[in-house]
């Protein structure tokens, strides 16, 4: 399912442009507007208006719609971006009032899904890609970095400075020598 022709869209539409075109899909295909209609007419009203919200909820948000655009770019085809949903999830979705949230069996909500039983090992390459390239994750993992450099830092610091004042020294040795001080302070 084109995201864009669902809504009847070009490819550089503004927000504006989304939110005017879901507006009428969805007044047109809303399914309170079909109660009275035959049932083929109800479930394909149904399915529709579960289209249009997807769309719209991919478009509107600039991250899933950037996400959106580069899936069709990589290879024309729409990656694991959900195909839509099928009409016995649509009339799942009616009756269950979940409309174009996700509400049936099939779903919304726009980002890749894996398809049940498929082979692989469960690892999305570039899901882990992309969540390494976060800038929260790239913060975070800067911060971290820091806090452990400076811990290895004071480490050998106080390391450094221990070998510099007392060469050759255990800290028995030491012990002794401050009190050899202390005792020749006194008696002076």
């Amino acid at each position: 399912m084109d995201h864009y022709k669902t809504l009847g869209l070009s490819r550089d539409a503004t927000k504006e442009e989304i939110k005017e075109s879901f507006r009428r899909s969805a007044l047109n295909f809303h399914p309170d507007r079909h109660v009275q209609s035959s049932e083929v007419v109800r479930q394909r009203a149904v399915l529709r208006f579960k289209q249009a919200s997807e769309a719209y909820e991919v478009l509107i948000d600039d991250r899933k719609r950037a996400d959106y655009d580069f899936s069709l770019r990589r290879g024309g085809g729409f990656g694991g971006w959900s195909g839509g949903v099928s009409s016995s999830s649509a009339s799942a979705g009616y009756a269950g009032r979940g409309y174009g949230r996700g509400g049936g069996s099939g779903g919304g909500g726009g980002y890749p899904r894996r398809s049940p039983g498929g082979g692989g090992s469960g690892l999305d390459v570039e899901f882990m890609f992309k969540l390494m390239t976060t800038r929260g994750f790239l913060l975070s993992l800067a911060f971290a970095s820091f806090l452990l450099g400076g811990a290895v830092f004071a480490e050998r610091s106080v390391d450094t400075l221990w070998k510099l004042n007392n060469t050759g020294k255990s800290f028995e040795d030491a012990m002794e020598s401050i009190e050899k001080v202390r005792t020749k302070e006194e008696s002076n």
